[in-house]
């Protein structure tokens, strides 16, 4: 084996290790781009969920102040 056989030869080890690295990246910006997806779409689903809870407590508490006012102006109409 000659010089330039060696050269190659270390030259192409050079080339696979960059190119392992280069994929090795990749996969890692890939695995964490995946995980922001899933972080994002579970962040949506609880606001989702917390917003459909706020409304059904807003309705909640509307529904118990119309029958509360309901009541009062029974009574008052029975007094008078």
């Amino acid at each position: 084996m000659n010089r330039t056989e060696g050269k190659r030869k270390k030259k192409r080890k050079k080339r696979k290790k960059k190119e392992k690295e280069k994929e090795k990246e990749k996969e890692k910006k890939k695995k964490k781009k995946e995980n922001t997806e899933k972080a994002k779409k579970k962040k949506k689903k609880e606001n989702t969920e917390k917003a459909k809870k706020k409304k059904e407590n807003a309705e909640n508490t509307e529904r118990t102040k119309k029958k509360k006012r309901q009541r009062n102006t029974s009574t008052a109409n029975e007094i008078s």
